[in-house]
């Protein structure tokens, strides 16, 4: 069988002789007409071009962070009452009705003009909170790990169906066609695996990609060495037509994608090493993310990464706070005071940095950066020093993108033990994130075992959207 000739855009400059400024503009025609990421008309006027959602991995305590329980302080040491105790369920205290209530240890201030307290933990983020709208009336009913995420994430606590960043880039595309469209940054394995930035039933293109961690994000972006460009052309070249042929027979989306990917690092390998210097940012710009300091440069590379590769059209970002070799917020069952410090401390000069950047740069109005975990932590103590999970009230905050600042939506009770007002759950928050996009979330589906699939599947609220963004 013979194998047919296929012209790619690496063929463009040696086999046309078509100057650069051309084959650029050509490269771009030939995105918009034939590539899945190109970008993508939204269903209503869009708040948001794109998002950098900042996952805090292992669940952080919402009562020490964005949600001040006075009453819980005061009745430190006492018991939750009978009613309250037989709605919740925790994963290591075996009885809540026989566990105490634990207050928080750090002090809560006014934030900004606006007023809206904040711990002692996020004191950066503080400063910023006339930028932030915080949602204290999350909930949910899943308290083990990896079901939380996927539940926050796909919309299911199962593992296989498509994230929130592959719903985004399916129905949106990308801007940029030189740099992955739904980019992932992690401090290493995760509670849940990749399955949280996954693709599920949807063509697997639209998974996240991995970024690494330090000062090289991406690997292997130049040639090894005795590698020339033509080499390199010829055997990418020639991999492309077997794949093809391969994909002949076959319905093979991952396949397909495979095919992509070898296409986009080739692009990325003129575009990405510029879009990842980090070494042309000023030292003042460096220092407001905290980097050169060691405990913030971690997450403070990855936030100023995030806001150059939203510059450059990349439409979803994801950045993991924590690992799964026990530096992560779950730390807090054992170690409640430990454990907040030392994640606090990582991230909250980061963060304020990136909303600070953002704004000064005119980005925010068109960034939606979202703050949050898979649950929070109990106002019960674990013992005598730590919380256990808890996904029955806990908070999240989001700032940009449309969204009114300096306000407080929902609330927990007056012990944070379950939202009692504007409550959102998993899908109704997914919801209002595609609607701030411009997405309708019941107009956004994938025909999948004989129906049109949504990331909200049934349900799906959008009642807080207009509070957050008047």
């Amino acid at each position: 069988m013979s194998i047919r000739p296929v012209m790619t855009r690496r063929d463009l400059l040696s086999k046309t002789g078509m100057g650069f400024g051309a084959a650029a503009l050509l490269g771009i025609l030939e995105a918009a007409n034939s590539s899945p990421l190109a970008p993508k008309a939204a269903h209503s006027e869009a708040k948001a071009k794109s998002v950098i959602y900042l996952f805090m991995h292992g669940g952080f305590s919402h009562v020490d962070t964005f949600d001040p329980k006075p009453e819980l302080t005061r009745r430190n040491g006492q018991p939750l009452s009978l009613e309250l105790a037989r709605t919740i369920k925790t994963s290591f205290i075996h009885d809540p009705s026989k566990a105490i209530l634990r207050g928080s240890p750090w002090q809560f201030r006014p934030g900004g003009k606006c007023g809206l307290p904040v711990s002692d933990l996020y004191p950066n983020v503080r400063d910023r909170m006339d930028d932030i709208a915080v949602v204290r009336g999350c909930y949910g009913d899943v308290f083990d790990h990896a079901p939380a995420i996927y539940l926050r994430n796909s919309g299911s606590q199962f593992p296989g169906r498509p994230c929130l960043g592959s719903w985004v880039t399916y129905g949106l595309g990308t801007e940029n066609q030189n740099l992955p469209a739904f980019v992932v940054m992690s401090d290493g394995s995760t509670k849940s695996g990749p399955p949280a930035y996954g693709a599920g039933f949807l063509p697997a293109l639209y998974q996240g990609t991995v970024f690494r961690g330090g000062e090289s994000p991406i690997l292997y972006l130049s040639n090894p060495p005795g590698i020339t460009d033509t080499v390199q052309k010829d055997t990418l070249s020639f991999i492309e037509k077997i794949d093809r042929l391969h994909a002949e027979s076959r319905a093979d989306s991952t396949l397909e994608a495979r095919i992509a990917s070898y296409e986009l690092a080739y692009r990325m390998q003129s575009s990405a090493p510029e879009a990842v210097d980090l070494s042309k940012e000023s030292e003042a710009t460096k220092k407001l993310y905290g980097i050169g300091d060691p405990l913030t440069d971690d997450f403070g590379r990855k936030c100023l990464l995030a806001r150059r590769l939203v510059e450059r059209g990349v439409r979803f970002l994801q950045l993991y706070s924590g690992t799964n070799t026990g530096d992560d917020w779950d730390q807090a069952h054992t170690d409640l005071v430990g454990s907040h410090t030392r994640m606090a401390g990582k991230t909250d000069k980061p963060i304020a940095g990136l909303l600070s950047d953002l704004k000064g740069r005119g980005l925010l109005d068109s960034t939606l950066v979202v703050f949050g975990g898979e649950f929070g932590r109990t106002p019960l103590s674990q013992g005598d020093t730590g919380r256990d999970h808890h996904p029955y009230g806990f908070s999240m905050w989001l700032a940009g993108g449309g969204v009114k600042g300096g306000q407080a939506l929902g609330a927990t009770d007056e012990f944070g033990v379950r939202a009692a007002e504007m409550r959102v759950d998993a899908h109704d928050v997914n919801a209002t994130l595609l609607r701030l996009m411009g997405i309708d979330h019941e107009r956004l589906t994938y025909l999948y075992q004989g129906r049109g699939q949504r990331l909200t599947d049934v349900h799906g609220e959008n009642e807080f959207t207009a509070r957050l963004t008047a």
